[in-house]
């Protein structure tokens, strides 16, 4: 019998090779994605410390309103929009990008473009 696959295994074996190389700190934070099925999660951490600076999801009261009627990929590009602005207030310019073990294609690409138009630079 054949077994299936679980991609979300396969995505965090994938996700742990990327995090080897990658880190964040206090002058460029890690831009950390997380997707599920329905919402979409971003948060800026600074791995030297282990603190996250600042986070934005759609699940927040906000957000849901902004996104009512959207597709998926126009509320993750609104949140990280809304993430970038967040980021701007605390200070932060750079940020490296951490995908999450997600292909860059999607929500995960219109966060990035979200966070991009906010004036964030990766």
């Amino acid at each position: 019998m054949i077994t299936r696959i679980d991609k979300n295994a396969v995505r965090q074996r994938r996700h742990e090779r990327v995090r080897k190389n990658l880190s964040g700190t206090p002058e460029c934070p890690r831009l950390s994605v997380y997707r599920s099925s329905k919402n979409i999660y971003v948060q800026f951490i600074d791995d030297v410390s282990g603190v996250t600076l600042a986070s934005c999801s759609t699940l927040e009261k906000s957000v849901k309103d902004e996104i009512a009627g959207k597709t998926k990929v126009e509320a993750s590009k609104i949140v990280g929009k809304l993430a970038g602005e967040r980021a701007k207030e605390k200070g932060i310019g750079t940020v490296v990008f951490d995908r999450g073990g997600y292909r860059y294609t999607g929500r995960v690409q219109a966060i990035a473009d979200g966070a991009r138009e906010a004036g964030l630079e990766f």
